[in-house]
C-alpha cells in the first residue's frame, strides 16, 4: 500500500514572497487586464495582464551530449510584459515535445508557427492563454532532433531528457543559452522564479517523468498525462512486441530533416539496442524512470485513460507505486477514454484544478489542493467520484484461483484452489482478441479458456494493478500469452475503441484566456462519444513463454514442457455492479495489441497452478460477500454486445 505523503515542500517563506508579489500584481494591473471571473477563489491567481503586449521569444539553450560536447536546444517563451516592466519575476509552465512541427499538439493537432522574422506567434494549446495573463511564463521546448533544435532524437534516452532538463537548468542560472542558433550572444533568464513546472501528454509527459527522475532542483512538479514510465514496457509486454518497430520509427517520424541525414549513427543504435526479440538491454536501462523514482523531487499531478491501448495504464501503475514507495506528493484523474487529454473530457473542472494545482506549487499558494482527495475516477460517462488516497484504503491483494466448469461452458472463478491434475486447454488463434473472447465466455471455444464468478450480489471494486500466474505446457517451440479481466454484464460506457478514443469533437469552440489573430485561446468542444457494450474489458496484460525464467532475456521453449509465468496486468479502478460477473480470461494472441508468436501453439493451463491476484476494495472478504448465496449462471447464454479492440496508434 502507499506511504503516507510527504508534507509539501514549499517553506512558509514561499507563501509570504507569493503574497507580497501577488499584491504587487493587482497594484500593477494594466487598466486594460481582464477582469477576475466572479467565482475566484481567496489566493488564486488573476487574470491581470495582457496576454496581446506578453513578450514572445526565443532562446537556445546549450545541452550536454553523451560525446561531451552542446547541443543547442529551441525553446520558444512567452511572458508577461507588465510583470518584467515592474521587475517582478514569475515561474513556468514548460512543455518539451518532439511534436511541435511534425504532428501537433491536442485534439486539434496545432503547431507551432512563427512571423517573417522567425519570432513565435502560436504557442499550442492553451497554457499561454490562460496562464500568462495570470502571471506565468509558458515554455515551449523543441526536444533536440526536432523542429528548431540542434542534435539528435533517441526516443527517451539521454539526448531527449538532457534537452529539457537543460532548459530547467537555464532557467536556474545553472546553463547557457543565446539569442539565436549560431549566436554568440549569452542570454539570461532573470525574469524567472526558477520555480518550473513540466506538463505534457503522451511523449511529452513521458519527458516530464524523465526530467523529474533526474532529481533536477528547480522543478517543483509534474503533469503528466498518459505518460510513459519505462519505454520497454511501451513496446514490449515481458518479450512479446506490442507493435511491429521499435524506437527506431518513432525517431524518424519526429526527427526534423536535418536530423535525419545527420543522426544516421543514432538511428543505427536504436535498431542495435532495441533487438525484436524483447530482451532487456541497456538501451532500456537508460529509459526506466522508475528506477529511479527515489530522486523525484517534484510533486506528481497523473492522469491517465483506462482504456488507453496506446500508452497502456501499466506505465500508471508501475510509477504511481514507485512513487509512493519513496513518499512523493502525488494527485491522481482516471478517466475512462483511451489516450485522450483531460482538457478534451473534462475541460472546466480540468482547467479549474491545475490552475489551484499550479498556484500551489509554482506561486506558493496555500489553496489547501494538496489535502483535497488524492483521487478523481470515472466510472460511467462523465459521472466521476473522488478516493482521499489510490488505490483506496482496505484494498488488499487478494488470490482467485480458476477450476473447471461444465463440458460446454466456462470454469468457476474463485477461492478455491482446483483440484490437482486439472487443465484447461486453448490453441492461439492471431486473428481473435480479447473482445471475441469476452463475446463468447459462456461456451467453449478453441481459442481461450475463460473462468468466471457467480452472479455478484453486491458491487464489487478492483483498483491497482494485478497479476496472474500461469503454468502452461507448449505444444511448439514459441507461444505468446495472453491475460484480460472482464466485468461481464450490459453498460453504456465510453467509446475507447472508436478513433477519438471516447470523446466526439463539436463544431462550436469555448475560449480559455486572453488571444490574439494568430493565437486565439479557443477550442472546439468536446463530449463523450458513448457506446452500449455487454461486457468490458478492464485490465489486460500479454507475455512471451519464452521470458518465463526472467523478463530480461528470452530463450526457446520445450514441447511439452510446462512452464510458470507471471502477467502483469495494467492497472485500473472498475466496480463490477451487482448482478454482473467478473472473469479471467487466458489466451494467446491478443489480436491487434500484441505481435503473434512465430508458431501457433496448443497451450495446456494446469488449473491447480494457476492464480490470479486481484487489488480487491475489501480484500477477501469483499469478494466472499459479494459472490455468496448467487445460484450459477446458466451454460450458452451468451453477450450479443462485443467492442472491436482498435489497432493501437503511435504514440502521441
Amino acid at each position: 500500500m502507499p506511504k503516507p505523503t510527504r508534507n509539501t515542500r514549499i517553506p512558509w517563506t514561499t507563501f509570504v514572497l507569493a503574497a507580497l508579489a501577488a499584491l504587487l500584481v493587482s497594484l500593477a494591473a494594466p487598466p486594460g487586464a481582464q477582469a477576475a471571473p466572479p467565482e475566484r477563489r481567496a489566493g488564486e491567481s488573476r487574470p491581470v495582464y495582457s496576454y496581446d503586449r506578453a513578450v514572445r521569444e526565443s532562446v537556445w539553450v546549450e545541452a550536454p551530449t553523451r560525446a561531451g560536447r552542446t547541443d543547442r536546444v529551441a525553446v520558444d517563451i512567452i511572458r508577461p510584459r507588465e510583470a518584467a516592466e515592474k521587475g517582478l519575476r514569475v515561474p513556468v509552465i514548460m512543455d518539451a515535445s518532439p511534436y511541435y512541427s511534425c504532428c501537433g499538439r491536442g485534439n486539434e493537432s496545432q503547431k507551432k508557427t512563427y512571423d517573417d522574422r522567425g519570432n513565435p506567434v502560436q504557442f499550442p494549446l492553451y497554457y499561454d492563454n490562460y496562464f500568462v495573463p495570470r502571471g506565468y511564463a509558458v515554455v515551449l521546448v523543441d526536444l533536440a532532433g526536432t523542429n528548431r533544435s540542434d542534435g539528435c532524437v533517441d526516443v527517451g534516452g539521454r539526448s531527449d531528457v538532457q534537452s529539457a532538463k537543460a532548459v530547467v537548468d537555464w532557467l536556474n542560472g545553472r546553463a547557457r543559452a543565446y539569442g539565436s542558433r549560431t549566436g554568440t550572444t549569452a542570454v539570461t533568464a532573470g525574469w524567472t522564479t526558477g520555480a518550473v513546472g513540466m506538463i505534457g501528454k503522451s511523449y511529452d509527459g513521458t519527458v516530464a517523468n524523465g526530467v523529474a527522475a533526474t532529481g533536477v532542483e528547480g522543478l517543483k512538479t509534474i503533469v503528466p498525462i498518459g505518460a510513459i514510465s519505462s519505454w520497454y514496457d511501451y513496446y514490449f509486454a515481458k518479450g512479446a512486441a506490442l507493435f511491429g518497430s521499435g524506437p527506431d520509427g518513432l525517431a524518424s517520424r519526429v526527427e526534423s530533416a536535418e536530423a535525419r541525414a545527420r543522426c544516421q549513427d543514432v538511428q543505427r543504435e536504436l535498431v542495435r539496442g532495441a533487438p525484436r526479440n524483447g530482451d532487456w538491454t541497456p538501451l532500456w536501462s537508460e529509459r526506466d524512470y522508475v528506477r529511479d523514482a527515489g530522486k523525484v523531487r517534484a510533486s506528481v499531478f497523473a492522469v491517465h485513460g483506462m482504456q488507453d491501448l496506446n500508452v497502456r495504464t501499466k506505465h500508471l501503475g508501475q510509477w504511481w507505486d514507485a512513487l509512493a514507495a519513496n513518499g512523493v506528493e502525488r494527485k491522481i484523474w482516471l478517466s475512462q477514454t483511451g489516450h485522450v487529454d483531460p482538457f478534451d473530457f473534462r475541460r472546466e473542472a480540468w482547467v479549474s484544478t491545475l490552475h489551484r494545482w499550479f498556484d500551489h506549487y509554482l506561486l506558493g499558494h496555500d489553496n489547501g489542493i494538496e489535502k483535497e482527495p488524492a483521487a478523481d475516477v470515472e466510472r460511467a460517462p462523465d459521472q466521476w467520484t473522488t478516493d482521499r488516497a489510490w488505490p483506496p484504503a482496505g484494498t488488499r491483494t487478494t488470490t482467485l484461483r480458476p477450476s473447471a466448469g461444465p463440458a460446454d461452458g466456462p470454469g468457476a472463478l474463485g477461492l478455491e484452489p482446483a483440484r490437482p491434475g486439472t487443465t484447461a486447454r486453448f490453441t492461439d488463434d492471431p486473428k481473435l482478441g480479447e473482445s471475441d473472447w469476452a463475446a463468447a465466455i459462456d461456451r467453449t471455444t478453441p481459442s481461450k479458456a475463460g473462468f468466471v464468478t457467480r452472479p455478484l450480489a453486491r458491487d464489487l471494486r478492483l483498483s491497482g494493478s494485478s497479476t496472474v500466474r500461469l503454468r502452461v505446457t507448449p505444444s511448439t517451440a514459441s507461444a505468446h500469452l495472453s491475460a484480460v479481466l472482464v466485468d461481464l454484464g450490459p453498460a453504456v460506457i465510453r467509446d475507447y475503441a472508436d478513433a477519438a478514443e471516447g470523446i466526439r469533437t463539436l463544431p462550436d469552440t469555448t475560449c480559455w484566456g486572453g488571444g490574439t489573430t494568430g493565437d486565439t485561446g479557443c477550442f472546439k468542444r468536446t463530449e463523450a462519444k458513448t457506446a452500449r457494450v455487454g461486457h468490458t474489458v478492464l485490465s489486460r496484460g500479454w507475455a512471451d513463454l519464452g521470458h518465463w525464467g526472467s523478463g530480461t532475456r528470452g530463450r526457446a521453449v520445450t514441447p511439452g514442457t510446462p512452464y510458470t509465468i507471471t502477467l502483469d496486468l495494467a492497472a485500473t479502478d472498475h466496480v463490477v455492479p451487482a448482478g454482473h460477473r467478473l472473469a479471467l480470461i487466458v489466451a494467446g494472441t491478443d489480436a491487434g495489441l500484441i505481435e503473434p508468436a512465430s508458431t501457433t501453439p496448443q497451450l495446456t493451463l494446469d488449473l491447480a497452478a494457476t492464480s490470479a491476484n486481484l487489488p480487491i476494495v475489501g480484500g477477501y472478504g469483499a469478494f466472499l460477500r459479494a459472490t455468496a448465496g448467487s445460484p450459477r449462471p446458466p451454460a450458452g447464454k451468451g453477450h450479443p454486445y462485443g467492442l472491436p479492440v482498435p489497432v493501437p496508434k503511435r504514440l502521441q
